[in-house]
């Protein structure tokens, strides 16, 4: 059994700890952000001029020729 002392001396280093997890994980999530990320979901658009290029057919179907 702990006393009242020891219990809320527990309690601080409890929270104290918890507080620099959360700060850890704020600071990591702040830097993660400021990273430029490459959204593979976007849609691309392709330059009319490969467009204009005939393409050949890749594998066993042909592609019609314009």
């Amino acid at each position: 059994m702990t006393n009242r002392y020891e219990r809320l001396k527990m309690q601080r280093r409890m929270q104290r700890r918890i507080r620099l997890v959360v700060e850890e994980r704020r600071v990591a999530f702040a830097a993660r952000d400021a990273e430029p990320t490459v959204d593979l979901e976007a849609t691309m658009e392709i330059p009319p001029e490969l467009l204009a290029v005939p393409q050949r057919a890749i594998g066993r179907v042909a592609a019609p020729q314009v």
